[in-house]
């Protein structure tokens, strides 16, 4: 008969006021009183908000400039709008819809942009806001919305459709004007012909009255607005990609999709002044040069003391098949062409002045490319590129997993900076990066971020992620130890992967000892330490580890050595197995099955290494007889034991890098010994071999192949590098063969229940949920270490949870966190003095934890989360003190256990898009939020917590969402962003000169008011398009109420603004006083004058 527990019953009754608590209701199990400890954290500490967005924005598909403000805009497929201005300077929003952004207008100085959708809408974006918000939005019903143009301080947006017919829209109502131009009415009466879509619109600089419209069949109108008829009528025939303007307005200049430049004069119609194909082979008699691909822009420069400059792209001769895309830049008789890594998406010319009837005198391009940024000096020779100062290379090579760690050592920063600074490139250009807008934010968190990314191509990259920005700091190839492959037959042992075969899986990093450890895709361990001092590494240190799954009745291993199957100590004495008698399904070589042999060939000659990470220790898995090594799925490094372990759905390996030896190598199964408690057939892994092509360990309930467990890995390790078991119900062993390691942790603490006091040892979690120990036997510091063995041992303890374990921590008896021990770092390439010696044989790896000196009678906690459940054990006694079901539904992807505001929690995030946070040890349920579903592997891959509420992933294949569950950072995170508008004088216009202001000549100025407003055009149809009210106003209003810091300001400025207006007022009434008193006193003398003189006499 089951026990009937009433304490687990009224604990249901009093968290089960609903069905969620109930299924995550707290169990603590009876009979074993906990000692009580204070936690201080509360559910009001936390609070989840998005931070900031780092990296190259993602499919991009528009480019605005703000040429006083100096901010750049740029758009995306998705509806995403990322601003720019001085380096640090970075905003992020997103339109609701998520519809593509065709187009972006700043209102030059005003702190706004307008934005033109692929729905049809328009945006009003006000930058005056920290977090920019929408004001209005006005969004087209019966026409299609095509292009934009918003004059220099005009508040009349003109926007051009698909029908071909130019709108109207006041930017400070966001309402449609009744003035509309008719597509029918702009072209000659007797084309027989639509002219197509409306591709540009620009108003003639010298004269706003005069607009030029572009219809994509190749005409091209001049409108004059006030008499609401065409002027001109410019015909070619090619379809038009773009027009622009010569400051003058006396020319304009066309690209066509023949890949040729027509030059006009405004007045001669008839044909093109000059007919330019800058990348067309020049024919003998005087033919036509040969078709080009399309010019997709183009834009005409004048400068004052020299040619005007005619940039463009596209263009290119269709025999160049393979090349690069290209800017063309053409200055007076010298033609530059530029090659792009990258397709080109728009690209700007960066002005002196934002005045159109100017000399423009450009100084740089911006040039926005499919994954790239890239800004052109104008005013060098050569025309070479800015250094960006962005953080735009996340995905230089695809990001496979990443790592995030808050409050590192403060000497870190530095020290990875110094050894990166070396590996800048040289030949940028000499000036200061010219967007450089915006005011940086106040910096409140004083603490120091890192972040590290792992890539396909086997890089790291460190960045600086300190106080919400991202900066490079240092890069490490991984790949430089091994040896490339020359061509492509020349590939025996990398067929594990199709491609990317150095790809990162997964990094493990002490930031006290700095060393570094990674495994990647085709099996393989590099231990890095870290290093001032370049050195020449003669030869390679290299193991090789075969790591064997076979199921037989295999006898409890207790003795202290490693178990007896091969375990080769290195390459050079490792013993070949005889091949198996089973024939392999794949990858099988001439000489019968693969055996022994690694997936990469480690290079055999001497290896330059750099100041930074430098390679200490290589570890392979091998081949055997004929099946690859599988992937890695977990890895430890502990400098102060000089131990890595990593295991993998085959066993377990551990290895002593200071002494280059192989110490552990058991199959799952093994580290059971007797205690196994599941029932499993005694079978050969290659008796039904799957076939590549699915991850690690991707199950469900209905699983019947037992190798499906664990097939072989994959090159798709975008998708593939991830996964755990999601099988629902963990104890019917017999459809699941094989147990993978998916959690290690060393760590000082009781091995066993008798134990009187903490030891080293190591946990092991695998993905059925158990937990195992192994005790470390560690020889004493100095010289003795590296000549006495580490013994190792299995404890016997073994716990179990519900699903894959996922993370392992230590609490010490008052509930503060146990970190492993580690070694601090200092540098290994300089011979140490005599003292330093002696001070090293006396030296011990020493727990930093305040358990090694504790009393008997105290006791630590283990934290164990799986992706089901978090229970918290109590040692040495290994009772179960507390306990969780996190979802019964879901899995937890990721759990990290982490500090914040002085207390411990463990944060979650589910698959099912929730994040949750626990206080420890009790575990009570603090945070429970849906964030985001699991839409792809990418997120799975990324997703990391760390220490100060601080958390990331990858939101897209080039960036990186910051977020904070910190209620503290959310109510800072308003001072700490930047400030995107600053008050900046707009320039003076240019001078007319006297004889243009006595004789006509200069810009001529509109009225548009009286032309556009609605006593004059009337209003425009209701069906037309409807005007949507932004959030905007309201949104930022409560996101300037937050901060008193930022408070006061938006109080001073608006003050400032006011005084300013008020200011302006008081001068226009006098000057109006004056003026009016000026005019009294001329009619009294006119009036006295006239008085008594008859009608006659005047």
């Amino acid at each position: 008969m089951r026990k009937f527990n009433i304490r687990k019953v009224l604990d249901g009754l009093t968290a089960g006021s609903s069905s969620a608590s109930q299924q995550q209701q707290q169990q603590h199990p009876p009979g074993n009183r906990e000692p009580e400890i204070q936690e201080t954290l509360q559910s009001e500490h936390f609070q989840l908000c998005k931070t900031v967005r780092h990296g190259f924005p993602y499919q991009p598909s528009a480019l605005a400039f703000d040429p006083v403000q100096k901010i750049l805009a740029v758009g995306t497929q998705t509806g995403a709008l990322r601003l720019f201005g001085r380096p640090g300077v970075e905003c992020y929003c997103q339109h609701d819809s998520g519809a593509a952004v065709i187009q972006l207008q700043f209102l030059i100085n005003e702190g706004a942009l307008v934005s033109a959708l692929a729905d049809d809408t328009l945006h009003l974006w006000n930058l005056r806001q920290k977090r920019p918000a929408i004001l209005h939005s006005l969004k087209f019903c019966r026409e299609r919305v095509t292009f934009c143009h918003l004059p220099f301080q005009s508040k009349w947006l003109y926007v051009g459709t698909e029908r071909g017919n130019i709108h109207i829209v006041n930017v400070e109502s966001f309402t449609l004007s009744g003035y509309v131009i008719m597509w029918n009415k702009a072209i000659e009466l007797s084309s027989k012909s639509h002219p197509g879509p409306v591709v540009h619109i620009s108003d003639n600089p010298m004269d706003e009255g005069k607009l030029l419209i572009g219809f994509e069949s190749g005409t091209v109108v001049l409108w004059d607005l006030k008499s609401k008829k065409a002027d001109y009528r410019y015909t070619y025939d090619e379809a038009i990609h773009s027009v622009a303007w010569h400051h003058e307005g006396k020319q304009f200049i066309c690209s066509h999709s023949d890949g040729t430049l027509t030059i006009w004069n405004v007045r001669s119609p008839a044909k093109p002044v000059q007919t330019i194909t800058p990348h067309g082979k020049q024919l003998k008699d005087g033919k036509k040069p040969e078709p080009c691909k399309p010019i997709l822009k183009v834009e005409f420069k004048t400068t004052r003391s020299g040619e005007p400059f005619i940039i463009l792209s596209g263009g290119l001769s269709y025999d160049t098949v393979g090349r690069r895309p290209c800017l063309t830049v053409m200055h007076g008789k010298s033609t530059a062409v530029l090659e792009m890594d990258y397709s080109i998406v728009d690209f700007l010319t960066l002005c002196e002045t934002p005045y159109p009837n100017d000399f423009q005198e450009p100084y740089a391009v911006v040039v926005l490319l499919e994954k790239d940024l890239v800004l052109i000096d104008l005013a060098q020779n050569g025309y070479p590129i800015f250094e960006n100062p962005y953080p735009l290379s996340i995905h230089e090579s695809p990001v496979t997993c990443c790592e995030y760690f808050a409050d590192c050592p403060v000497d870190l920063i530095p020290a990875l900076y110094s050894v990166g600074a070396r590996q800048k490139r040289q030949g940028y250009s000499k000036k200061e990066w010219p967007i450089n807008g915006g005011n940086w934010g106040l910096g409140a968190q004083s603490y120091s971020e890192i972040i590290i990314t792992g890539h396909a191509d086997g890089s790291l990259k460190f960045w600086d992620a300190s106080a919400i920005t991202l900066q490079v700091l240092y890069k490490l190839k991984t790949s430089k130890v091994f040896e490339k492959s020359r061509n492509k037959d020349d590939k025996p042992n990398t067929d594990i992967v199709d491609e990317d075969p150095y790809a990162i899986q997964i990094i493990s990093w002490c930031p006290e000892s700095r060393m570094l450890c990674i495994a990647g895709v085709s099996a393989h361990v590099i231990i890095y330490r870290f290093s001032k001092q370049e050195v020449i590494t003669e030869v390679i240190p290299m193991l090789e580890v075969r790591l064997l799954y076979e199921i037989n009745d295999v006898e409890s291993p207790e003795c202290e050595q490693a178990p007896p199957l091969p375990t080769p100590v290195g390459s050079a004495n490792s013993q070949p197995i005889p091949p198996q008698s089973h024939p392999s399904t794949s990858s099988s070589s001439s000489d019968g099955l693969r055996d022994n042999v690694p997936c990469l060939k480690v290079k055999n000659s001497p290896l330059k290494q750099s100041p930074g990470y430098q390679t200490e220790l290589v570890i392979q898995l091998v081949w055997v007889g004929g099946e690859p090594p599988q992937q890695i799925t977990s890895l430890a490094v502990n400098s102060s034991y000089g131990l890595v372990v990593f295991g993998n759905c085959n066993g377990i390996a551990m290895v002593d890098y200071l002494q280059k030896a192989i110490l552990l190598n058991l199959g799952t199964i093994e580290l059971y010994g007797s205690n196994d408690p599941y029932r499993r057939e005694p079978r050969s892994p290659r008796k039904s071999r799957q076939p590549s092509g699915a991850g690690l360990c991707d199950i469900s309930e209905g699983t019947v192949v037992p190798e499906d467990r664990c097939k072989s890995p994959t090159s798709d390790i975008k998708d593939n590098s991830f996964s755990r078991s999601r099988s629902s119900s963990v104890t019917s062993i017999d459809k699941e063969s094989r147990e993978a390691i998916s959690a290690l942790h060393f760590c000082e603490t009781f091995t066993r229940k008798a134990d009187s006091s903490p030891s080293p040892c190591l946990w092991v979690g695998t993905t059925l949920g158990t937990v195992l120990v192994i005790a470390l036997n560690l020889p004493p510091g100095g010289e003795q270490r590296l000549l006495q063995p580490v013994i190792v041992s299995p404890s016997g303890t073994i716990l179990r949870l519900k699903g894959a374990i996922l993370r392992m921590a230590f609490l010490d008896s008052t509930g503060c966190l146990v970190p492993p021990a580690y070694e601090s770092w200092r540098e290994h390439n300089v011979p140490e003095e005599k003292d330093e010696k002696e001070k090293l044989k006396k030296r011990r790896p020493v727990s930093v934890s305040p358990s090694s000196s504790q009393e008997i009678s105290e006791n630590q906690y283990a934290v164990i989360c799986s992706e089901k459940q978090a229970k918290v054990i109590s040692l040495p006694s290994q009772n179960c003190a507390y306990k969780q079901n996190i979802t019964e539904t879901s899995f937890v992807l990721r759990g990290d256990i982490v500090s914040l505001s002085n207390g411990i929690c463990l944060a979650c995030f589910c698959a099912n898009g929730h994040i949750m946070t626990f206080s420890l040890p009790s575990l009570r349920p603090l945070l429970d939020v849906y964030y985001l579903p699991l839409t792809n592997m990418r997120i799975a891959r990324t997703f990391c917590f760390t220490n100060n509420g601080q958390a990331l992933y990858l939101v897209s294949p080039t960036e990186i969402q910051r977020l904070t569950y910190s209620q503290e950072t959310c109510e800072n995170l308003q001072e700490m962003l930047g400030e995107l508008f600053t008050p900046v004088e707009t320039p003076e216009a240019p001078n007319r000169g006297f004889f243009k202001g006595l004789f006509g000549g200069g810009a001529q100025s509109l009225d548009r008011e009286e032309l556009f407003g609605e006593s004059s055009s009337g209003k425009a149809s209701r069906s037309l398009a409807q005007h949507i009210p932004g959030p905007g106003g309201i949104e930022g209003v409560k996101g300037a109420a937050s901060g008193v810091v930022g408070e006061l300001a938006r109080a001073r400025l608006a003050l400032d603004e006011r005084g300013q207006k008020l200011g302006d007022l008081e001068e226009r009434t006098a000057a109006m006083l004056s003026s009016a008193d000026s005019f009294s006193k001329h009619a009294h003398e006119m009036m006295l004058k006239y008085k008594d003189k008859k009608w006659y006499q005047f």
